[in-house]
């Protein structure tokens, strides 16, 4: 979930500090070391194709994908280039026919007004979670993922992301991965920074070996 070192930002130093003092967290803490996100991918309409584009690929293949998007809307990604970009040209660039559908609609509610990616900084997530899923292709955890990646909000809680819950039965040392509910349970011990357990969570996937 993470991008090349490199590009990566400190964030959120106040829930490492709190996980570090965790005694199931703290060793993870003290091995992995502070939360790390890739900078925002800049406007929130250029954010959320990428991250449509993004969906259920590899990195190296959805960023190859992503550039040739960009590349052929002219290195300008706004619902006008995207409604105006011809249908073949995208598909050429690799998008899918779900995916190029989904950034058509987004174009689509962005330009109507239906959908509008202003004023987040007064919403909360669940409010800025409602309206980005009315866009075909954009579920709850695509959403969730803008709200963690993009928007820097440090109490997001993806419990439908499978990862989420096997690296938090890995830190608690669970039998199993914890369902949803389990989990969002679970979660409310961690607020006001269940993004950063979140986290913490992914990493735990790659660094801890689950007992047998």
């Amino acid at each position: 979930m993470s991008s090349p070192a490199h590009t990566e930002e400190i964030v959120w130093e106040a829930a490492t500090d709190r996980l570090r003092a965790d005694p199931s967290f703290g060793p993870l803490v003290e091995a992995v070391g502070p939360v790390r996100l890739r900078p925002p991918r800049g406007a929130p309409f250029a954010s959320l194709v990428a991250a449509i584009t993004y969906q259920q690929l590899a990195g190296k293949a959805a960023m190859t994908i992503h550039g040739r998007v960009v590349e052929a809307l002219g290195g300008d990604v706004r619902p006008a280039t995207v409604l105006a970009a011809d249908d073949d040209a995208l598909r050429g660039a690799g998008l899918s026919a779900a995916k190029l559908a989904a950034i058509r609609d987004l174009a689509e509610k962005v330009s109507s007004g239906e959908v509008a990616l202003d004023g987040f900084d007064g919403a909360s997530d669940g409010e800025i979670r409602d309206r980005l899923t009315r866009v075909r292709g954009i579920g709850p955890w695509t959403a969730e993922m803008f709200l963690m990646f993009d928007l820097r909000r440090p109490d997001v809680w993806p419990v439908g992301d499978l990862g989420v819950r096997n690296g938090l039965a890995r830190v608690l040392e669970l039998p199993e991965a914890p369902t949803p509910t389990e989990a969002a349970f679970i979660g409310t011990g961690y607020r006001p920074w269940r993004s950063a357990v979140a986290w913490y969570c992914w990493r735990a996937v790659e660094v801890i070996t689950p007992e047998n």
